[in-house]
């Protein structure tokens, strides 16, 4: 059988959350989309792209014919810490500022020459200014929701001695307590503001395909 050509390859432009925890589980996407025959782009914060070409040397990133690199500012003011940024500070720049970049480098990838055109769009859950995009240039967009199976148990019970409960239903956590699970947005505060984030891009990708435009309008101010 010959080969496939450059413009027949389906082009996957993979954006994760730029944290380790969202990273990781999207680059394991990317490497199985790329065994079956995608073209990926996958695309980094340039903070975070900086981390790992200092951990891991200058050409970590080079990639593949097919599967390359590329990187949007963050938002962020820059800072040479090597390490976890701050998250609720990450999240509200992410929301409100890599949108424009992030058209920009799809519109770098259509002009481009030597990369067949995008036909997919896979983003974070919690990156979803890139539904804006994706319906744009008019290809669709899956949501990955990176977050374990673990992450989504929590309790308000936070003071009355039920997150000291044993639970044993989480297949390789066994005596793992409520208290042990990700706590980030575990608050009796219906203001705080990683809470309403994540209510804000949930319902964001619920609504975004299926409301009216006079609806879509109304996410266009974080927190409505």
């Amino acid at each position: 059988m010959g080969s496939i050509s450059i413009s027949e390859k389906p082009h996957a432009v993979c954006v994760p959350y730029p944290a380790q925890g969202h990273i990781t589980p999207m680059m394991m996407l990317a490497k199985l989309l790329h065994s079956r025959g995608f073209h990926i782009t996958f695309v980094n914060t340039e903070y975070n792209h900086r981390r790992l070409l200092k951990s891991r040397g200058p050409s970590a990133l080079d990639g593949l014919p097919d599967f390359r690199f590329e990187t949007i500012p963050d938002g962020l003011p820059p800072s040479d810490i090597d390490g976890t940024q701050d998250i609720p500070s990450l999240c509200e720049s992410t929301m409100n500022t890599c949108l424009v970049p992030f058209r920009e480098l799809l519109a770098g990838l259509k002009s481009s020459g030597d990369v067949p055109p995008v036909t997919c769009i896979i983003s974070d859950g919690v990156m979803s200014f890139t539904l804006d995009a994706a319906e744009e240039i008019g290809v669709p967009e899956v949501l990955f929701w990176t977050t374990s199976a673990c992450g989504f148990m929590d309790s308000a019970d936070l003071t009355n001695g039920y997150l000291d409960t044993t639970i044993d239903w989480i297949p390789g956590m066994p005596n793992v307590r409520l208290k042990d699970l990700p706590s980030f947005i575990r608050t009796t505060n219906t203001d705080e503001f990683m809470l309403k984030f994540v209510l804000h891009e949930t319902e964001r990708s619920l609504f975004f395909r299926y409301a009216s435009d006079s609806r879509r309008r109304q996410f266009d101010d974080p927190f409505h």
